[in-house]
C-alpha cells in the first residue's frame, strides 16, 4: 500500500520558487551630490533665473502678453536651454515654460522656483 502522492506540476514549481532567496530589485541611486563643479553650475543657473525673472517682472509691457509676446516667448526658450544645460534635464521645467506662456502668471519668479526645486535634493545629499 504504498501510494505515491498525486503529482501537480504548478504545486511543484511554487514549492521550487519559494525556496530560493527573494530577489530584492536594485534601488534607484541617490542624487550626485553636488561637487564643487556642480556648485558653480547651480549658482550661475540661480542667477540666470533670477536674471530672467526680474527682467520679465521690471518689463511688464514687453513680458505682460504671455503667449502672444515674441520677446516673451524667445527669452522664455533660451532661458529653459540654458538652465537644462547648465543643471541638467527636470521635470520642473516644463511647468515653469507652460507658466510663463500664461498671461500674469509669468510674472511669478517661476524659472527661479523650477531651479531650486531642480537642484534641492542634490543640494541636501551633500
Amino acid at each position: 500500500m504504498n501510494a505515491e502522492p498525486p503529482h501537480h506540476p504548478e504545486t511543484e514549481a511554487m514549492i521550487r520558487s519559494a525556496e530560493r532567496p527573494l530577489e530584492v530589485p536594485p534601488a534607484l541611486p541617490p542624487p550626485d551630490p553636488i561637487t564643487r563643479s556642480n556648485a558653480r553650475r547651480v549658482w550661475i543657473a540661480l542667477g540666470v533665473a533670477l536674471a530672467a525673472d526680474a527682467v520679465q517682472i521690471l518689463f511688464i509691457p514687453l513680458f505682460g502678453e504671455g503667449i502672444v509676446s515674441p520677446i516673451n516667448d524667445g527669452l522664455d526658450l533660451v532661458i529653459g536651454l540654458i538652465l537644462v544645460r547648465l543643471v541638467g534635464w527636470h521635470w520642473a521645467f516644463l511647468p515653469s515654460f507652460v507658466a510663463e506662456l500664461v498671461p500674469g502668471l509669468d510674472l511669478f519668479p517661476s524659472w527661479t522656483t523650477a531651479v531650486w526645486f531642480a537642484t534641492r535634493l542634490r543640494a541636501k545629499a551633500h
